[in-house]
């Protein structure tokens, strides 16, 4: 086997976040320097923090609310299949005419 193949395993390297938090655990590493933990987290604590610097949820909020005003898609297909009635109704009454002349 070839020496020193393998990476300094630290038991006790120190993991610091961003937020203050600090803890204990196993690494290559001795000191890993992190800017979320499970301290700071939204899936942990429950807390949402939005960072909004393109205007993203702004946006996708009128996003949304432009499609609750909008039709239905019933309502949709139904003036559509209302047009088409028209325009098949139209068609015939045109034909109708052209035969009888």
């Amino acid at each position: 086997m070839k020496k020193d193949l393998h990476p300094t395993y630290y038991p006790e390297a120190k993991v610091i976040c961003a937020c203050g938090n600090s803890f204990t655990t196993g690494s290559t590493v001795e000191e890993i320097k992190t800017e979320i933990c499970s301290a700071c987290h939204p899936f942990y604590t429950g807390k949402q923090k939005l960072l909004d610097t393109a205007r993203r949820v702004e946006k996708f909020a009128a996003k949304l609310e432009s499609k609750s005003d909008a039709k239905s898609k019933k309502e949709k297909r139904e003036a559509r299949d209302k047009a088409r009635e028209a325009k098949a109704e139209a068609a015939k009454k045109a034909l109708e005419k052209e035969l009888a002349a």
